[in-house]
């Protein structure tokens, strides 16, 4: 034991440090907020100055989602109590679902400022961790919390999901309704039902989850909540007299919320005497504690020091602490049946945490639950090291970021044109977007992204069939007219949501993008249409939500699940340098787009190129054959300048002999394609 007179936070951290590596354990920095015996240290005020203890069993953790350190000498011996003291029929684990920008996170903060579990006034939007999150306004990473409420004078135990909203993420929300008995249905009263809406009532109602609908931005002057109401039965077949009308951000009938909760979602079905059965919702790698789970305690109990299975891996483990979210890491000596909270068992490496995997005493294993499937990337980039950064420095950077992002798939590719690099794969653009922004700002790192390209499946002569991520892969011409039967691309069924004055344009920039009409729907009052199309995913990712978005001035909204495979005329378009293929440009395409985008090709990619000594020919090919073609022509330098009055036989000669010279350059020459070149082209940005 070591009694350690608390003087600042540097000192205090030394101290620990010391005495845990003894220990064969690693603290973590202190300095930014340590929380000991139940005390608040912050930036170095204590509201006492106490001798603090600290043994060999205390476990050091880091909230790495909010940049500060925690210090959890001892469960909180109150809290534990007040929770055991609640039996699992005042259990309630729901979550909170809408549209992108309906509120959501907001409510969720109205929430736990009405059950104490943050203070009134707290920083907004105290879910969304990621700075990413803050700075864009959406919800990236589902995020959990436990309350406490006092209802009728009896306390519940309730457990909040936020979801996020942008269906890139989608699987998040699937993940956090396997922990719920139910769902807050959130509707922006000044926009209505919307795609993403449509998307998650559907899912929720397959999966059998109580629904209460909530009409959000009631507060707002052009708010319409009868169009609201009237969505909710005629859309949703719900009765809208069970809506709650509130104003998340001013606080308006939030108070209402929880009292319906309490009432209409059921308790968890599940038995405290039944063998430990826990299903693994999440998991998420920390630098001290490595893989953390969030698991939810289906049967039984979950106590630390237990020894456990994994229904999938086979491996077992030591519960090394277990404990909840109240909001931020709490721990606890046991998770029961019916709890949502985290457990360490000492994984090393993230693999070894598989989303829906079932967590068991060892020696008392029992049927494993259904689990749920992992999302697969359905977008694939190429990505090379930009600005002089090393290779390996920026691949173990990238690394540490997919430590943390399941759904992200990254294997190692090369390149002629820019050297090392990875093929990634993504859930969506924005995914893309946001993982890139996170390398950026958290590593200052950057990349060179390739253009979006989606698995495409071909299927051969001798009936195997194989994926193809990178266009490198594709199989050339002759190979297809020998080996392959079919080739075939990704479609996914688009939902998109907007309002009746754009139905023209946007049935037109479906059908350009060579969809397919399934269903069209008008929705009763506030003139919107919702509108379902057969969409090639090659489509989707090419920035085809950012043109909806401009053609009906930011009014649609899309939503889109996956459609299958479908048989295509698919061929690779390559560019073509002086006849040599830059690698880093090729993309499979429909052989409809091939001419039309070939020719954008070589006029856009001519604008990055400079000069040479020699003519510079830039064409667009498939396989042997040119669709298009640009020159760039030579640099020349005026051979005739020191003449006067020379003889005209003395003029053709030196032409003669220039010429001939830049028909030797042209044939030893090569090109240099700077880095420049690729990020202006693949930017789509215009040269200055």
């Amino acid at each position: 034991m070591i009694s350690w007179p608390y003087r600042n936070l540097p000192s205090l951290a030394r101290a620990v440090r010391s005495a845990w590596r003894a220990g064969r354990y690693i603290c973590v920095n202190c300095e930014l907020r340590c929380v000991i015996q139940g005390r608040q240290l912050l930036g170095g005020n204590v509201v006492r100055q106490p001798r603090i203890q600290f043994r060999p069993q205390q476990i050091f953790g880091r909230d790495g989602a909010r940049g500060y350190a925690t210090i959890n000498n001892d469960i909180d011996s109150e809290l534990a109590e007040r929770i055991d003291r609640i039996p699992i029929s005042r259990y309630r684990n729901f979550s909170i679902v809408a549209h992108v920008d309906h509120g959501k996170s907001t409510l969720s903060d109205r929430l736990l400022e009405l059950t104490e579990t943050i203070p009134r006034g707290s920083v907004g939007q105290f879910l969304d961790r990621l700075d990413v999150e803050r700075e864009r306004g959406i919800t990236v990473k589902a995020q959990t919390c436990t309350m406490i409420y006092e209802y009728n004078g009896e306390d519940y135990l309730l457990h909040l999901v936020d979801t996020p909203g942008h269906v890139d993420f989608r699987a998040e929300v699937s993940r956090s309704y396997a922990t719920c008995g139910g769902a807050l249905l959130l509707i922006d009263a000044s926009q209505g039902v919307q795609a993403q809406t449509v998307a998650n009532f559907f899912l929720a109602y397959s999966l059998g989850l109580e629904l209460i609908p909530i009409i959000n931005k009631i507060d707002l002057d052009h708010s319409n909540i009868p169009r609201a109401l009237e969505q909710i039965e005629t859309m949703f077949e719900l009765d809208s007299d069970t809506a709650i009308p509130v104003s998340a951000k001013h606080g308006t009938n939030v108070d209402k919320i929880l009292p319906a909760v309490v009432e209409r979602i059921p308790s968890p079905a599940n038995s405290i005497e039944k063998p430990l059965r826990c299903l693994l919702v999440d998991s998420w790698f920390d630098t001290y504690l490595g893989v953390i789970l969030l698991i939810s305690v289906v049967d039984g109990v979950l106590k630390r020091g237990d020894k456990v299975i994994s229904a999938h891996s086979r491996k077992r483990y030591e519960v090394k602490d277990v404990g909840i979210f109240h909001p931020d890491r709490k721990p606890m000596s046991h998770l029961k049946s019916g709890q949502v909270g985290y457990a360490v068992l000492g994984m090393k490496e993230i693999s070894e945490a598989l989303v829906g995997d079932t967590i068991m005493h060892s020696g008392n294993e029992v049927e494993a639950l259904p689990g749920f499937e992992e999302p697969q990337p359905m977008v694939f980039f190429g990505a090379f090291p930009a600005d002089g950064i090393e290779f390996q420095t920026l691949d173990e950077r990238i690394n540490q970021l997919v430590l943390n992002d399941r759904s992200v798939s990254i294997q190692r590719e090369n390149s002629n044109a820019l050297g090392q690099g990875w093929r990634i794969g993504f859930l969506g653009t924005l995914h893309a977007s946001v993982f890139q922004d996170r390398l950026q700002k958290e590593y200052g790192a950057s990349l060179i992204i390739t253009a979006p390209t989606v698995p495409y499946k071909v299927l051969w002569k001798d009936g195997s069939e194989t994926m193809i991520r990178n266009p490198d892969d594709f199989p050339d011409p002759a190979v297809q007219k020998t080996k392959v039967k079919d080739l075939q691309e990704p479609f996914v069924k688009a939902i998109i949501s907007f309002p009746q004055e754009y139905l023209g344009d946007v049935i037109e920039i479906c059908e350009n993008n060579r969809g397919t009409q399934v269903d069209m729907t008008f929705l009763s009052q506030g003139n919107q249409v919702l509108l379902q199309y057969l969409i090639p995913t090659s489509h989707l990712v090419d920035d085809f939500f950012g043109k909806l978005k401009g053609l009906t001035k930011g009014y649609a909204t899309l939503d889109y699940e996956d459609a299958g495979y479908q048989s295509a005329q698919l061929v690779k378009m390559q560019l073509l340098v002086n006849g040599n293929s830059v690698d880093a440009l090729a993309q499979v395409m429909h052989r409809s787009l091939a001419e039309k985008r070939g020719r954008e090709w070589v006029k856009r990619f001519k604008k990055f190129l400079r000069a040479q000594l020699f003519e510079t020919v830039i064409q667009a090919a498939i396989g042997s054959k040119i669709l298009a073609r640009e020159t760039i022509a030579a640099r020349r330098k005026d051979v005739l300048a020191k003449l006067h009055a020379s003889d005209i036989t003395r003029r053709q000669k030196l032409l003669r002999n220039q010429k001939e010279g830049k028909k030797n350059l042209r044939m030893i020459g090569k090109v240099t394609i700077p880095q420049e070149a690729y990020q202006g082209f693949l930017s789509r940005t215009e040269p200055n």
